[in-house]
């Protein structure tokens, strides 16, 4: 991975809610963008997928215009047809180093959960970041089981990657996940959720600025 793209994988990494609605979810991606998301991931489970590839073309063209990265989860093929960035790969969804080699100069992430040697295979596949988590209760996901801190600095320790953790983030909480290792904050309620999207893109960001050197390195 080249030192540019991985400059990218620092900070706060949005995660789309479901909705029907692309024009306010597109609204939104752009207030979020505006407020500083580095990475823009769309979830779109159990959506049509005329409506999924509609929404992820709408939401390409934010980030490109607002200069973050773009990330589709689960699907390489919506993906590549709105012309993302990237695309984010859990346990079920795909192998990495099939979508490395179909895609050579995507941006490819994995969920390892709290498992460090997901995060040593991920990053043999090919992955460029991966996923850590849940890190707290989760309403996303309420029956995730949870990673213990030290979980975040250990994988990125393992697999040479950045780390972004996921689940049950809020500002919070946030500086405890910075300060064991996380690369990047996957957030979705407590950005998108919020009477002002920007605000709270904003807020989050200036948690790395407060914290310029990241993680503590530990042996995996």
């Amino acid at each position: 991975m080249s030192a540019a793209r991985r400059a990218r994988l620092r900070g706060l990494y949005a995660i789309t809610p479901l909705t029907h609605d692309t024009a306010d979810l597109a609204a939104r991606a752009q207030a979020c963008v505006a407020g500083g998301a580095r990475v823009l991931q769309y979830r779109f489970k159990d959506l049509p997928q005329g409506l999924a590839l509609e929404q992820a073309t709408a939401l390409a063209d934010v980030c490109r215009r607002g200069g973050a990265l773009f990330i589709v989860n689960d699907s390489l093929s919506v993906a590549r047809a709105a012309g993302a960035d990237g695309v984010h790969l859990g346990r079920d969804d795909g192998d990495v180093r099939a979508a490395r080699k179909a895609w050579p100069e995507g941006v490819i992430g994995a969920s390892c959960y709290a498992d460090i040697e997901l995060a040593r295979a991920a990053a043999e596949a090919g992955a460029d970041y991966i996923g850590i988590g849940s890190m707290f209760a989760s309403p996303t996901k309420p029956g995730a089981v949870r990673a213990p801190l030290e979980t975040l600095a250990r994988a990125r320790a393992a697999s040479g990657l950045p780390v972004a953790a996921i689940g049950g983030i809020t500002l919070g909480n946030a500086p405890l996940a910075i300060e064991a290792g996380a690369d990047m904050l996957a957030v979705i309620s407590a950005v998108f959720d919020s009477p002002d999207v920007r605000a709270a893109a904003q807020a989050f960001n200036r948690l790395f600025e407060a914290n310029p050197s990241g993680a503590l390195h530990v042996r995996p």
